[in-house]
């Protein structure tokens, strides 16, 4: 069974600087609503961003494999939190647009497919506590 260790380190007032097995850093921090500074990336926000580039990955992988590579991809992720605490992601929506001048939509659905019900282990354990709605647009260049 494969591990990831990440080491997370406090630097200072609500900041904290955390490593990545593949060698690289990222801040995160509070925003001055909650005693912070807002010069790092909000965590929850982070686990979006986290399932946006999981399910990237496995698509553009596909598309590529499939030969039908575009132009322009980009994932929009939008989740709502509970009003009670521990506040958590219960509602999300993944929007997934695809751009080109000839865009091959049954692949763009099987490698969206692949991924969100195969591949994509972040997308996996948001199941586990969160309603996850998918949607694909098309977008002809």
């Amino acid at each position: 069974m494969a591990t990831n260790l990440v080491t997370t380190t406090w630097k200072e007032n609500m900041q904290f600087e955390s490593d990545n097995p593949s060698g690289i850093s990222l801040t995160m921090d509070a925003g001055e609503e909650s005693g912070g500074e807002g010069k790092g990336y909000r965590p929850k926000a982070l686990m979006l961003s986290s399932l946006a580039g999981c399910s990237g990955l496995d698509v553009v992988s596909l598309l590529k494999k499939m030969h039908a590579e575009v132009a322009e991809f980009r994932i929009d992720v939008t989740a709502e939190l509970t009003d009670e605490h521990p506040k958590f992601y219960n509602k999300v929506k993944v929007d997934y647009h695809f751009s080109d001048s000839e865009l091959q939509p049954k692949k763009i659905q099987k490698a969206v497919n692949l991924s969100v019900t195969k591949y994509c282990g972040v997308m996996e354990m948001f199941r586990q506590f969160a309603e996850v709605e998918i949607e694909i647009f098309l977008h002809e260049l």
